[in-house]
Parts: C-alpha cells; sequence; structure tokens
C-alpha cells in the first residue's frame, strides 16, 4: 500500500505575462478558499483525505515587488528550488502560465530527464507572442529552447497556429489534440514526470472562470480519468490561468480545488 508523502503547496500570484485580460493572480486564494469553506470535502475519489499542515503543507504565496519578467522569475525560480532542496514534491497554484518556465527551470536542476504532461486549450509554444518574450503564450517554447525537458506531451490542445505546428515539430513535441482525443498517450508517459494543468483545458461550459474561453474542450470527467489512470513518479505540478473575474458562483475554483486534489494523490 503506498503512504501518503507529504507534498507541499505554493501560490504564484503573478499574471503580469496574461495577453489578454488579468486577473489569474487572485487564483491561488480563491481555491485555497474552496477547501477552507468546507463546501467540498477533502477526500478524493481515491479515498485519501487531504489535510492542510498534515499532508499538504502549504508554504502560503510569492509577493511580487515588480512586473518585470526577468524579476519576477527569478524569485519564482530560486524559491522552487529551495522548496524542493529536500527531496519535497510541490504543487503551484498560479497565476498565468507564463510561471511554468521558471519552475520548470528550478525543477530541472534536480531532474535533469523531466517529462511534462501540459493539459491546455493551447500549445503556449510561441516564439515571441505580442513581442512578448515571457508570454503566458509562450513558456514551452522557452522550456524546450533551454533544455529543460527531455519531453513533452500536450494534451486538449485546440488552438494550433500555423507557428505552433512549426515549432511543436522542431521541438519534437506530442501533441494529442483534442479533435482527436484518445487515452493511448497515458501508455507512453515516463518518469519524473510533471504536471500543468491549464483550466481552459476544460471547455468553458464545465469552466468558465478563464480569460481565454475555448469552446470543445474536456469535460471534468475526462480530465479526473487521465489523472487516475497515471501509473509514473509525479515530482511536481502547477495549476494556472483561473481568473476569479470571470468565474461565475465559484463553479471553477471548484473544479480547481477537484484538480489539485486529485493531483496531490498521486504524489
Amino acid at each position: 500500500m503506498k503512504i501518503q508523502s507529504t507534498v507541499k503547496l505554493l501560490g504564484i500570484p503573478f499574471d503580469a505575462n496574461s495577453s489578454f485580460l488579468r486577473g489569474c493572480s487572485s487564483g491561488p486564494d480563491a481555491i485555497r478558499l474552496i477547501h477552507e469553506q468546507g463546501a467540498s470535502n477533502a477526500y478524493t475519489e481515491g479515498g485519501k483525505l487531504l489535510e492542510m499542515g498534515r499532508n499538504l503543507l502549504d508554504l502560503g504565496d510569492l509577493h511580487f515587488a515588480s512586473d518585470a519578467a526577468p524579476t519576477a522569475h527569478k524569485l519564482i525560480c530560486d524559491e522552487i528550488q529551495k522548496h524542493i532542496s529536500d527531496g519535497s514534491k510541490l504543487i503551484s497554484l498560479g497565476g498565468d502560465h507564463s510561471i511554468t518556465f521558471p519552475i520548470i527551470k528550478a525543477f530541472h536542476k534536480f531532474f535533469s530527464e523531466l517529462h511534462i504532461l501540459h493539459f491546455d486549450a493551447h500549445g503556449d509554444l510561441y516564439h515571441d507572442f505580442q513581442n512578448n518574450y515571457y508570454s503566458h503564450a509562450s513558456p514551452f517554447a522557452r522550456i524546450m529552447e533551454n533544455g529543460l525537458a527531455t519531453s513533452i506531451t500536450q494534451v486538449g490542445i485546440r488552438t494550433l497556429t500555423h507557428h505552433q505546428r512549426e515549432q511543436a515539430e522542431k521541438f519534437q513535441l506530442n501533441i494529442i489534440e483534442m479533435k482527436d482525443f484518445d487515452f493511448h498517450f497515458l501508455d507512453e508517459l515516463q518518469a519524473p514526470l510533471y504536471i500543468s494543468f491549464d483550466i481552459d483545458v476544460l471547455d468553458p461550459a464545465f469552466a468558465p472562470g478563464v480569460s481565454h474561453h475555448e469552446p470543445g474542450g474536456l469535460s471534468v470527467r475526462t480530465a479526473i480519468k487521465c489523472l487516475q489512470s497515471l501509473n509514473v513518479n509525479i515530482v511536481g505540478a502547477d495549476i494556472v490561468e483561473y481568473n476569479q473575474n470571470r468565474d461565475i458562483n465559484q463553479v471553477t475554483a471548484a473544479v480547481g480545488y477537484k484538480i489539485l486534489k486529485e493531483i496531490w494523490s498521486l504524489m
């Protein structure tokens, strides 16, 4: 029987690299609130009880003195590196998707052959989106350019442009577009695995609280089935792009908390 190890939780309320709407900086507190309110109980579907301070150590939020991406990214990288240096596993709550680049930079220091499972409506592979090298539409281009991941598997993608397809081919990514979705990719995932879960991978009918509504996405049940089917060592994860300003009755926050519980239960 697997013994549940302690996992750390870190809020990264940074959304200065959002290309359309800001508001993702409210994500960490809004998702925590679902746990604190008790409207959704803290058990996972597999029967594990998430207990803050016992088997999930909440480190609080990073505080950013500046919106300048290089400064913010250095803070993120340094803090992540510090918190996982003792072998701990870590889940980060964003924040926009640009935070994944410095997070992975930190993980790479300890995992030289890191594999990434990326759930998203978007490929986030632009070389330079809207003249912003650090855009939330570019983190996976930055990760691959810097040799920080051995492989990336992207799931739920439904917005690939010609440029992003070229980038995907250049970096040899495994992309499961939404129009071709099946579960076969699960058999090919390798460890150590990092999960980056962008809430907008879900259809906006299930998760309206995101900045970029892209119809035709995964259902919550399908996403959970993907997670529950994983059978490799997961060393870290992030949940990003929840925008409280566009949510309805905390529906998306509750989804974010559900995803947090299910990912935590695998670590």
